[in-house]
């Protein structure tokens, strides 16, 4: 008699029962695809996500490599993304390679193209969308190459999904969800909505470690505090973290604040502002990743640390501006909320504000709601899925 992985290689349906066995994935709560399969799973060895841009997007994608690896664990699974954000997928339980697009124009693309050619992938899912996401995408020769009939050039993909939204069923999708439905239009199981998920580099744990150390923390309960953002709209005032760092501090946390070096002015502002003493650090992405996982708070604005907060289970506060909360909200499994100012011109694009002469979006919330979500957050017990 055929043993199950020998059936399981013949039939992409019984593989599918397999692995939601192996996640513990039973009757309703199983995860179930959201159409049939569009080719004979049992012949891929290799696939590939390609998701450029900023830390949020990749850690975002994240949630597609576990939907494929506990569907297809045998399989390579692949991600290509930036070279600047690289570094947080290292360790990371779902994926077999990090491939990167290194910086430099067109060379570097002829050459990311030639290394995407010559590893074979049997499937790529464009997860992007971007120009040089396509172009890559199509660069790869796979014999599937998916992503959305409404991206520009979806004539390069020989599989055009229809709208996340009708894949879905829904008005609004958040940014996990439209990656999601790429991947369940497909075949994958992916109802269940899977968390994103980061690894820890040994490493970079010790080094974040020793830096508490150095300062007395090593004991103690952190707040991590990230008061900058991409784009003024986005970002509530330096003052007001102060406050933040000031109210967690009476509640027995220590505050620590970090920044990328180029926005240390909003850190000193932070500093300064405050009547505590609030912890300051220059730390790499993945020491990043190691503080937001030892840390028992987050509070920030909409930024891609708070998605690395959320990817590591961190109870979190973020603050919402300009940005579409729905698509954008951290996708967390521990206890978390969303503060923001309901306004009838948002969301907006964000790159400045057009209906007055400062983003009153984010600078009408108030701190008290702020630490009444605080409050809440950590009042709560969530289990990690």
């Amino acid at each position: 008699m055929n043993s199950l992985r020998d059936i399981v290689e013949l039939s992409p349906q019984l593989r599918v029962i397999e692995t939601q066995a192996m996640y513990g994935l039973h009757g309703q709560d199983a995860a179930q695809p959201l159409a049939p399969p569009r080719w004979d799973w049992s012949e891929v060895r290799k696939v590939l996500l390609v998701r450029l841009r900023s830390i949020g997007d990749t850690v975002l994608s994240t949630a597609s490599a576990l939907a494929l690896k506990r569907f297809l664990p045998d399989v390579q699974v692949d991600i290509l993304v930036e070279d600047w954000v690289a570094p947080l997928l290292a360790n990371h339980p779902h994926l077999s390679n990090v491939v990167v697009l290194e910086r430099g124009g067109l060379m570097a693309r002829a050459r990311a193209a030639r290394e995407l050619r010559a590893a074979n992938y049997d499937v790529v899912y464009n997860l992007h969308g971007g120009t040089t996401a396509t172009f890559l995408t199509r660069a790869t020769g796979a014999r599937h190459r998916v992503g959305y009939k409404t991206y520009q050039y979806a004539q390069f993909h020989n599989h055009q999904a229809p709208s996340p939204l009708l894949l879905w069923g829904q008005q609004k999708t958040h940014s996990v969800e439209q990656q999601l439905a790429l991947l369940g239009w497909t075949g994958v199981p992916v109802t269940d909505r899977p968390r994103t998920q980061l690894g820890i580099a040994p490493e970079a744990a010790e080094s974040v470690r020793e830096q508490l150390a150095s300062v007395g923390l090593e004991d103690r309960k952190i707040a991590l505090i990230h008061p900058a953002a991409a784009f003024a709209t986005k970002q509530w005032a330096a003052e007001n973290f102060a406050r933040v760092a000031e109210y967690v501090a009476d509640h027995g946390f220590a505050p620590v604040a970090i920044v990328a070096p180029h926005e240390k002015a909003v850190l000193d502002d932070l500093v300064e502002a405050s009547s505590v003493q609030v912890v300051t650090f220059d730390l790499s992405l993945p020491e990043v990743t190691a503080l937001a996982a030892r840390s028992q708070l987050f509070i920030g604005n909409d930024s891609g640390i708070a998605h690395i907060a959320a990817a590591v289970a961190t109870p979190s506060v973020v603050i919402f501006g300009s940005s579409n909360i729905a698509h954008w909200r951290p996708w967390n499994s521990a206890a978390a909320e969303v503060v923001f100012e309901e306004m009838p011109c948002q969301p907006c694009h964000g790159y400045f504000c057009e209906k007055f002469a400062q983003p009153e979006c984010i600078l009408r919330v108030p701190v008290t709601r702020v630490t009444a979500a605080i409050d809440r957050v950590l009042s709560v017990n969530v289990p990690v899925n």
